[in-house]
């Protein structure tokens, strides 16, 4: 190693640390967490220097790299190059990458560019970063990240982390659903909105080291062995790049609160409010006029001071019982009598890509067993599914169901054409508990059920605090039992694995951070089954995937969670 990685003031030194393996993750984890709390403070107090010094503190740190390198090499696109065509799939490449994370003479090279089909026909353009790129961002990022949660707008719910599309679905359903509510929306969508981005405003605005920032945006990208130069926008496909187009978009919301009170404006109730995920939003008022004459101007001068501009084909003004489409849903109010009701349902355009990509695999896949097409099609029933689940989609899961369902039977009809109706029926199908028509297969000798859409249960979603930052310690205990409520949900129907991680209080007993959907786990043997151990719950616990690595790589033996066991050598 040319140098040794120093901590200072961060917490215990990391002195002589040549193993990636022998690193403390509970000390890193500490480490960064109260120097982001720090940061946060100080950006609540408006105190802008303090906020670079700590800032700076954190992306000099042996933890923050560590941490950084970790991400990246735990992430989807670990094993995906860049232009350098370098993956770090070693523990002595990813501890030699620690110590290269250093400002002084990094320069980093063009983004890989490839592309992505859209819904429209047209192609997204991505820019994969090197590693070593991906790494230097995701350690500014842990600096910048809680900057950007104190400031970020309250009804912005994209790219967040602890917030997600239900989150804005529901806000959509407060500003809509009562008999008072506002009757028109304006359906914003930003042009190009990465790719447009003005530099000078990033460079001007962002609170980040200027230097590292001017070289991400400069750093160009290479296409068919040539160079291109990059003038405006932040590359999709960059760890930090979603960060720094919400900060961009920030300020939108406060600025209409401040034109438009919650009270009144000129005696008249205004009733606007604000919805984005991402670069989609919507802006809610009383009037058409309002949204035509006031508030879309208002919104396209924040745009222009970004280099950014509406859509002219997708930015439209709506009434609230013509409905609209937004993430994928349908919000309209329905008239009932004398009522008028809001009503959330799956939006026709997802249902039938959702069904276009189910025949496309059972169609391509002619050939395949029964049981590894379920295991092909289940992850996605699943996960439609759940995405919908916290609207008004019984109806609509059936429906699905029902076109799965006579795909299926033309898929079987293909496979043996001189067979009978009953003779397909008997191989193909099931019954299970009160369903006589469950179709099922075999992989190994194991049986496998295609999963019913119709039996994920529809439910309520609870909605994340509008001002709630899971940087601030303060909101600590309310992020807990958020995500106790979100790991017993994911958890369902594996009864033992909820059990071990409600024992472990959620965390890993190695590093004894939140072992969550995003971190994975593993189950580990406390006894290995090879020297004898049972496959019982009460011979296992959950570790993170690097923290099961580090125990097998130590030597290392961990006990069941109890308040004075941790981890010693074997």
């Amino acid at each position: 190693m040319t140098e040794e990685p120093q901590e200072g003031s961060t917490g215990a030194p990391f002195h002589g640390v040549t193993d990636w393996h022998a690193i403390d993750w509970k000390a890193v984890n500490h480490n960064v967490r109260r120097l982001q709390a720090r940061i946060v403070k100080a950006t609540q107090e408006k105190k802008w220097g303090k906020v670079k010094a700590l800032q700076r503190l954190l992306t000099r740190s042996f933890s923050g790299k560590a941490l950084a390198v970790r991400r990246v090499t735990e992430n989807q696109g670990k094993n995906t190059p860049g232009v350098d065509k370098v993956i770090w799939n070693t523990p002595h490449k990813k501890i030699n990458a620690v110590y290269s994370l250093r400002q002084k003479d990094y320069h980093p090279q063009p983004l890989r560019r490839i592309y992505i089909p859209k819904k429209n026909g047209k192609k997204r353009p991505l820019g994969i970063p090197a590693m070593k790129c991906r790494a230097m961002q995701a350690l500014y990022l842990l600096a910048l990240d809680p900057v950007a949660e104190t400031t970020a707008d309250p009804n912005s719910y994209g790219f967040r982390p602890q917030r997600s599309t239900a989150d804005a679905i529901e806000q959509c359903f407060t500003a809509l659903g009562n008999k008072s509510t506002a009757q028109w929306i304006l359906e914003g969508d930003i042009k190009g909105c990465f790719d447009g981005i003005s530099h000078e405003w990033l460079l001007n605005h962002i609170p980040m080291e200027k230097a590292v920032l001017k070289k991400w945006l400069k750093s160009g990208y290479m296409e068919k062995n040539a160079l291109y130069p990059t003038e405006e926008g932040t590359p999709q496909g960059g760890i930090i790049s979603p960060v720094l187009a919400n900060m961009t978009l920030d300020g939108l919301e406060r600025r209409l609160r401040e034109r438009f009170p919650k009270t009144t404006v000129k005696g008249i109730a205004a009733k606007v409010n604000f919805v984005r995920y991402a670069d989609d939003f919507i802006v809610t008022a009383a009037s058409k006029e309002l949204l035509e004459q006031e508030i879309k101007p208002l919104v396209e001068a924040f745009m222009n001071e970004r280099g950014l501009e509406l859509s002219s084909e997708k930015t439209c003004i709506t009434h609230i019982e013509d409905g609209f489409d937004f993430l994928g849903q349908n919000v309209r109010k329905y008239k009932t009598g004398k009522r008028h009701t809001l009503l959330i349902k799956p939006a026709k355009k997802n249902v039938h890509a959702h069904l276009e990509k189910m025949r496309d695999i059972i169609k391509k896949n002619q050939t395949l067993s029964a049981g590894r097409l379920i295991l092909m099609l289940n992850p996605i029933i699943r996960g439609w599914a759940q995405y919908h689940q916290h609207v008004v989609s019984a109806d609509v899961f059936h429906d699905v169901d029902d076109a799965i369902y006579r795909r299926l039977r033309q898929w079987m009809k293909r496979r043996h054409p001189k067979k009978s109706n009953q003779w397909i029926t008997k191989k193909y199908f099931k019954t299970v508990g009160e369903n006589n028509w469950v179709f099922y297969g075999e992989v190994n000798g194991q049986v496998y059920h295609l999963a019913e859409t119709a039996s994920v249960p529809i439910k309520r979603h609870a909605k994340v605090k509008a001002q709630a930052n899971p940087y601030d310690p303060g909101w600590e205990t309310y992020y807990e039992k958020r995500l106790d409520v979100h790991i017993a949900d994911t958890l369902k129907g594996k009864r033992w694995l909820l059990h071990l991680w409600k024992e472990q209080n959620g965390r890993c007993p190695m590093c004894q951070q939140k072992i969550t959907k995003i971190t994975g786990w593993h189950s580990h043997h406390l006894e290995w089954r090879s020297k004898g151990g049972p496959d019982t719950a009460e011979n296992r616990v959950l570790l993170h995937p690097n923290c099961h690595q580090q125990l097998h790589n130590q030597g290392l033996h961990v006990e069941k969670p109890r308040p004075s066991k941790g981890v010693r050598k074997a």
